[in-house]
């Protein structure tokens, strides 16, 4: 999912540099969407793994 938020950053960036402004402000829209959308799973992920002790250290 970040990966996505970073393509449909990438997206609205290029669409700024070549004046599509209406495309760029979508994009960037979806891109804050989605990382937002990321950051609340992994806090809920992270709350639910240091609640059942399952979290796994590398």
């Amino acid at each position: 999912m970040l990966r996505l938020a970073l393509f449909f950053l990438v997206v609205s960036i290029l669409a700024g540099i070549f004046g599509f402004t209406g495309i760029s402000a979508a994009t960037a829209g979806i891109a804050k969407l989605l990382f937002f959308i990321f950051i609340a799973v992994f806090l809920i992920i992270l709350v639910a793994g240091l609640f059942t002790g399952a979290i796994i250290l590398f």
